[in-house]
């Protein structure tokens, strides 16, 4: 039980904690919370952060939140909210999250057009030249943004692509002011998307849900007229997982 506690705690913050802050929250003896959270370290459940000393959600203990939002009724749940924005938009839709290395496809519906762009569930895209993850790194603070995005690796993907810093940071800045993020053959030619972030009940990114299409049928003006839409699914995916 101390390590579901502990495991909620560290889950439920804004930003990594250390032990000891896990343990005032609590209201558990620090030795306890220190060993637990090592063991969950050892187990791949949590992960140090910076100097080691914060503690943040690891790769297993995603795998089990992913797990349960795939359940049955979430995910046929959330499949109809894809379905009808799809069936409004008539391109193809994606519910996109952070996975380790990029932002992962977990679920999507198939515009019905023969000419469309295939990234299948399960595929893992760049967060840098990706409307899904610069829409994710634009829910960042401006000083784990700027961290975040010095580690990442700016690969040049096509002319658009952001491979410096001092641009990519601006178009973030931007994305967050505006709501949403579009990708401009920035992640490959002939592909136009735009992404808006789902939220989970205290306000915090938990996805994106995107939009995207080739250029050939689709302009920047048209995938920005489905940015409302796009909020009004995100909406309705919150109230699905969280209400």
């Amino acid at each position: 039980m101390r390590a579901l506690l502990i495991l909620e705690a560290i889950s439920a913050a804004s930003e990594p904690m250390t032990a000891s802050g896990v343990a005032k929250v609590l209201g558990l003896p620090k030795q306890t919370v220190h060993r637990v959270c090592t063991s969950l370290v050892e187990e791949g459940f949590l992960m140090r952060e910076g100097s080691g000393h914060r503690l943040r959600p690891a790769l297993r203990l995603r795998e089990i939140a992913n797990g349960i939002l795939h359940a049955s009724q979430f995910h046929t749940a959330r499949h109809l909210v894809l379905k009808q924005l799809a069936e409004l938009s008539r391109e193809t839709v994606n519910f996109v999250q952070p996975g380790v290395a990029g932002m992962q496809y977990r679920d999507r519906v198939e515009t019905d057009w023969a000419f469309r762009v295939n990234l299948p569930v399960g595929s893992e895209v760049p967060f840098h030249c990706t409307a899904s993850g610069k829409v994710y790194l634009a829910t960042l603070s401006p000083a784990d943004r700027s961290r975040f995005v010095s580690t990442l690796d700016l690969k040049y993907m096509t002319a658009n692509t952001h491979v410096n810093f001092d641009t990519l940071l601006p178009d973030l800045q931007s994305v967050r002011k505006n709501k949403y993020a579009v990708d401009n053959e920035e992640f490959m030619e002939g592909m136009i998307a735009v992404a808006v972030p789902v939220y989970d009940q205290n306000n915090r990114y938990f996805a994106s849900l995107a939009i995207h299409g080739p250029s050939q049928r689709l302009g920047l003006e048209d995938v920005v007229k489905h940015v409302d839409d796009l909020h009004a699914a995100a909406e309705k995916l919150t109230h699905v997982f969280f209400a």
